[in-house]
């Protein structure tokens, strides 16, 4: 996973075919060139399905033996998600698959014109040329239980979203028509205020049935953590509620629809947490990572979904630029800018990182002793977030530390850095 230039230029021989394609929904374009930049061929579009990827392969086939060539390198720009089929489909014939950054792509195109025009046609030949000259990534695409992992993950970030989404849109509901309604429940997901909602949700049904018709139909469902004396509260900030009186029919309605939404979504996620667990349980060794305290099940099936196979790693640096944790300098001659974090790689894998690191401050004693030293030491101290991005690193390094050799958590170990820090101080 190293990234040297040099080897990827040494990649593009004079024994290769190079091909730079402009992806799209429905219409991709090709342009075939050597490894000098000369082109080969014509322009060439095809579909976005097996007829297209067909004629593509016995396109450039038909290149390269007409030019000698014994490979065929495909240069792609990674838009959405239209690549993944062309690039399962090529790595089975004969082609090498990398990426071209989008953004080299936008500040190159007019490196040959002195124009900022974009099209089919200009797009395929920028994205060629930089593969020549090595500016490409190989892309990793998960296999096996990695695969099934990042699909897993995915579809319960999508789920998360949605049930945020609904529960927002609760509380807006209850603003408007009930506002008085969390001052005596701290929590409409509870099982108590969750009947009210499906039930009696408006002031004027709360009045209506009244405190011994509320008890009673708490009762009728075993609830044993309220009694008369929540339910007179409710009725009486139903009597002496703020909310908008009018359209009551409509809005019972929208909150029976929010509620469905939400309990199906809720299952929805338990079903995908279920699988989740049974993938991890098969990667070697994550038992041991789950022992560390406060870090979760959520945290580490979402790092390997993220990062996969993390063998393919020879550093866990190149991790940690992986999840644009690297750190960028903006320095010229005499002037000295401030160092911070690239934010270069996957946005999702920064995120779970960060947020594992709250509850590791908060519960895990080694995390929380060298985040103070970090804030509260003599010599260059830290602020939170800086300390709190800085543990992120470290905590990269205790899972792939983990990870690859097999290994337990050692909470001496950990230390170590901070205590060699201190004598060095002295």
């Amino acid at each position: 996973m190293k990234c040297n230039q040099n080897q990827r230029i040494l990649q593009v021989s004079e024994a290769v075919l190079i091909v730079g394609i402009d992806v799209a929904s429905e219409i991709h374009y090709a342009r075939a060139f050597d490894n000098r930049g000369l082109e080969q061929a014509k322009v060439f579009h095809f579909t976005n399905d097996l007829e297209g990827f067909k004629a593509f392969t016995k396109w450039a086939e038909a290149i390269r033996l007409k030019a000698g060539k014994e490979g065929v390198i495909v240069g792609l720009e990674p838009t959405g998600h239209y690549w993944f089929n062309l690039a399962q489909y090529s790595k089975g014939h004969r082609m090498k698959i990398v990426l071209v950054n989008p953004f080299a792509v936008k500040r190159s195109k007019e490196l040959d014109d002195n124009n900022p025009t974009k099209n089919d046609r200009k797009d395929p030949k920028t994205i060629a040329l930089l593969v020549k000259d090595g500016r490409y990534m190989e892309p990793y695409i998960p296999e096996g239980v990695y695969a099934e992992l990042r699909t897993a993950m995915n579809t319960r970030w999508q789920i998360v979203k949605s049930l945020n989404g609904i529960k927002n849109q609760i509380n807006r509901w209850l603003r408007i028509y009930f506002p008085e309604f969390l001052r005596v429940f701290a929590d409409w997901e509870g099982v108590a205020a969750q009947v009210i909602l499906h039930e009696i949700p408006t002031p004027a049904q709360i009045i209506e049935k009244g405190v011994e018709g509320i008890v009673a139909r708490w009762k009728q469902d075993k609830i044993r953590a309220v009694g008369k004396k929540r339910a007179q509260n409710l009725v009486e900030a139903a009597q002496s509620s703020t909310g908008i009186s009018d359209g009551h029919m409509a809005a019972t309605m929208e909150l029976s629809i929010l509620l469905e939404d939400y309990a199906r979504k809720s299952k929805q996620y338990e079903t995908v947490m279920e699988l989740v667990e049974k993938l991890v349980e098969q990667i070697p060794s994550v038992d041991k990572l789950l022992k560390i305290k406060g870090l979760g099940l959520v945290t580490i099936a979402g790092f390997l979904a993220e990062v996969g196979d993390i063998s393919r790693f020879s550093h866990p640096k190149q991790i940690q630029k992986f999840a644009g944790l690297n750190l960028k300098e903006n320095s010229s001659g005499k002037h000295r800018g401030k160092m911070t974090i690239s934010k270069r790689g996957r946005k999702r894998l920064r995120a779970i990182l960060f947020r594992a690191m709250l509850p590791l401050v908060a519960k895990n004693a080694e995390f929380r002793t060298i985040h103070g030293y970090y804030t509260t030491r003599k010599n260059n101290p830290l602020k939170k977030i800086q300390s709190l991005i800085l543990l992120c690193c470290k905590l990269i390094r205790v899972i792939y530390a983990v990870l690859t050799k097999g290994i337990g958590y050692e909470a001496e170990k950990l230390l170590c850095d901070m205590k060699k820090a201190e004598l060095l101080a002295v």
